[in-house]
């Protein structure tokens, strides 16, 4: 591990902590956008996670979209109850998670953020988020089999948010978890 970028540690002390074992990979290039990480992985672009934080009201949320999704800001405000949803400042994001964009990964933060998570994502076998530096990812699972230590209550719009995010990735899922798509988290029109 200690070849890894000082966030990645952190990042995997964190997914330690909760009872996640999981290789974090450390690229030759950049994987800030998620087209730079499905080339450098050699995966299809929907099967990255893109951790984004927004302000809801004001209060940092982080989103995980697959990475052939696009954020509705409108829809996301309506799904969880906020007034106004922005995309939060570069220095709002490395306050909150303490990474920079294009390396946010889902745990290792300061504090817990509300975290909600795209349901398509749940459609790959294996998918594949940044792990605290945009040279490292991981493989996070949607298991059937590992509990979580603080598991989630399913949100009324099919995402899942859970206030501890330490194996956010790694909660159990049951079918009724997953939803038709609550419009939180669009598709990019198809040209």
């Amino acid at each position: 591990m200690s070849a890894l970028p000082e966030r990645s540690r952190l990042v995997q002390q964190h997914l330690d902590a909760g009872g996640v074992h999981t290789e974090i990979r450390v690229l030759p290039d950049s994987a800030r956008t998620a087209a730079e990480a499905a080339a450098a992985i050699g995966c299809d672009v929907a099967a990255i996670a893109n951790s984004l934080v927004f302000l809801a009201d004001g209060s940092p949320v982080l989103v995980m979209t697959s990475g052939g999704h696009r954020a509705d800001l409108a829809a996301l405000a309506l799904g969880i109850g906020a007034r106004a949803v922005t995309m939060a400042p570069a220095s709002l994001v490395r306050d909150a998670t303490g990474q920079a964009i294009g390396g946010v990964a889902p745990v290792g933060h300061p504090a817990p953020l509300r975290t909600y998570i795209d349901e398509s994502l749940s459609a790959h076998e294996e998918i594949w988020a940044a792990a605290g530096h945009p040279h490292t990812v991981r493989s996070p699972r949607f298991s059937t089999s590992h509990t979580a230590p603080s598991s989630p209550s399913p949100d009324p719009n099919g995402l899942q948010s859970d206030s501890h995010v330490a194996a956010v990735m790694e909660m159990q899922k049951s079918p009724d978890d997953w939803r038709e798509s609550s419009g939180l988290i669009r598709a990019p029109p198809r040209t």
